[in-house]
């Protein structure tokens, strides 16, 4: 009797999928010892977008919740998701901060390395994997699966055997979005099992429906490990219940010998925390969408998405988004929808719809991902594309982090020298997030307030946009008033009042983020097109060109300023 092994993801990919990563430390801590007893083969508690969600949301350190989790959990090995040589960040990062960050993740409580790279480029694996397995960490080498003319089942396998021989102890399929079919499970799985000598691990999200039916083909073709998420924090676009895998297992061959009264206790507390979260719960990352299979969009990108349209109040072209996503995909190669691609994607999807000319706006990322920075795409990128974001440049073709200077010392120094340096950790922090940590490491950062929960109308999940701006009549005189949600503050200059209208020469924001850079000063002469400031939306960072030449007149921002999409953020005469 071969008994499946399950890897609960409460901690980590359940709360990024439904909860925009929001859950704290202090919510995880009181039920971790039960949590321990359960018997999982490990515990996912961090990696992916939490490191960053801590110090740019929580005003938390995610080492130490590292260590916190580590003291409470003694038996069940903590788990963490890699991105390779993106780290936990969204652009590739030098050799000696991917080493140093390996080995301060095992040193603080990660046992189980779970590392993959968006694009199956192996050459961005092959340090992260070094590294781990040097410590004596236990390695999961994973598959980006999706769909596409150039995935097949002949390259999976290929890529599964050169896991191998990096000596992964196990490999994970990650299907982020929920496409794997049961009969595609079955045949992957089954065909992993005959050609390497590893456990199999498949990870799937709800999206589309499929995903019990295709874990159950995953147990009679031989499956080792499952991740599933306890009931509150699952469905949609996290992972299937892990309460209804365990009943569903119970008596086959593929019992996993866990114990159903204990995984109910932990169960109501977690609907306890569902109901402290409701507010950031959003109904369409919960539901089942099977247009999944048509847009791919996988279950951590799509809270995120919806959460990012309402900030640009345009909750009300998610469809046009979704439809463009594809389009975007194939043009850029097809390539797997995980961080950070699937940032890569979504966002010029958001921005070809919200500008009203495709990629008239590109991010800095989606250039870079063009040169070849991030690896090679799977299929060909669309040479006009290509043509029109990069030019007659030449992409790169060697392993991008070759072309990395060493960094850790310049942060260190840095840092050091900024006052913001307290211990080793910081200066990984603060090299992973030089725009987002100095504030967090400064003890800037407040704690985001949990919303109240929104009133949905007559549809279960027709949520509109609030709104933000209104007129008010008081005793006859109409005033327009603009309403600040809870929690952010609206920053204006010591200098000269933005306007708050249509500007001549006003430079604009296209949508809604924080200023990272400002190239110019006031009394610069500009050309049209030049970048005058650099606009962090969505995680991406997007240039703000002059849209005439000329003289800055005025400017209304500082850098690390929040502007929304339309404010005038300089005058250019």
């Amino acid at each position: 009797m071969k008994k499946i092994k399950i890897i609960e993801t409460a901690y980590r990919d359940a709360h990024q999928s439904l909860l925009a990563t929001r859950m704290r430390t202090r919510d995880m801590l009181p039920i971790a010892e039960k949590m321990d007893n359960v018997g999982f083969f490990s515990l996912e508690a961090w990696g992916g977008a939490t490191f960053d969600t801590c110090i740019r949301y929580l005003n938390e350190d995610p080492w130490e919740r590292l260590i916190e989790l580590k003291e409470a959990i003694k038996k069940t090995p903590i788990q963490m998701l890699l991105r390779g040589q993106n780290l936990v960040g969204y652009k590739h990062y030098p050799d000696d901060i991917t080493r140093a960050f390996v080995e301060k993740s095992y040193e603080n409580g990660v046992d189980v390395f779970r590392i993959f790279d968006a694009l199956n480029d192996i050459r961005n694996m092959e340090l992260s994997i070094k590294v781990a397995k040097e410590q004596g960490a236990y390695v999961q080498g994973t598959i980006s699966y999706t769909v596409s003319p150039f995935h097949t089942l002949e390259k999976y396998v290929e890529f599964a055997k050169r896991l191998e021989e990096l000596e992964c102890d196990s490999i994970t399929i990650k299907d982020m979005a929920g496409l794997i079919s049961p009969q595609d499970t079955y045949e992957l799985v089954k065909t992993l099992k005959e050609e390497t000598d590893l456990m199999i691990n498949l990870h799937c999200h709800c999206t589309s429906g499929m995903t019990p039916m295709s874990y159950y083909a995953a147990c009679q073709a031989g499956v080792d490990l499952l991740d599933t998420a306890i009931s509150p924090l699952s469905w949609g676009a996290s992972q299937p219940p892990t309460e209804s895998i365990v009943a569903a297992l119970e008596g086959t061959p593929y019992d996993t010998g866990l114990d159903l009264k204990l995984l109910s206790q932990i169960k109501k507390y977690f609907e306890e925390i569902r109901q402290k979260y409701l507010g950031i719960l959003d109904p369409i990352a919960e539901r089942i969408d099977t247009d999944v299979l048509l847009y791919q969009i996988p279950g951590g990108m799509l809270s995120n998405l919806v959460s990012q349209l309402k900030q640009q109040n345009a909750l009300d072209r998610y469809e046009e988004v979704l439809e463009e996503m594809p389009h975007v995909r194939k043009e850029l190669g097809y390539p797997p929808l995980v961080t950070p691609t699937s940032q890569i994607v979504g966002i010029q999807a958001v921005t070809n719809v919200l500008s009203g000319e495709r990629y008239k706006n590109v991010s800095k990322e989606v250039k870079e991902y063009i040169k070849g920075f991030y690896g090679k795409p799977p299929a060909p990128i669309n040479p006009e594309i290509a043509k029109k974001i990069i030019g007659d440049e030449k992409p790169i073709d060697c392993r991008p982090a070759d072309l990395l200077e060493p960094e850790l010392e310049k942060f260190r120094k840095k840092g050091e020298e900024m006052g913001i340096i307290k211990k080793e950790e910081d200066v990984l922090t603060y090299a992973l997030y030089p725009a987002v940590a100095p504030k967090f490491l400064r003890g800037e950062v407040e704690e985001e307030e949990l919303k109240a929960p929104e009133k949905v109308s007559n549809s279960e999940y027709d949520v509109p946009p609030l709104p933000t701006a209104y007129s008010v009549d008081v005793d006859g005189e109409v005033f327009d008033v603009k309403v600040i949600p809870t929690g952010y503050m609206e920053i204006e200059p010591t200098g000269a009042k933005a306007p708050t209208g249509p500007v001549e020469g006003g430079v604009t924001s296209s949508m809604h983020g924080m200023i990272l850079k400002l190239k110019v000063n006031e009394g610069d002469h500009v050309n049209e097109g030049d970048v005058v400031a650099v606009l962090e939306a969505m995680k991406m960072e997007n240039d703000i060109h002059a849209p005439l030449s000329g003289t800055v007149e005025s400017i209304f921002i500082e850098e690390g300023d929040t502007a929304n999409a339309g404010d005038t953020l300089m005058v250019i005469k």
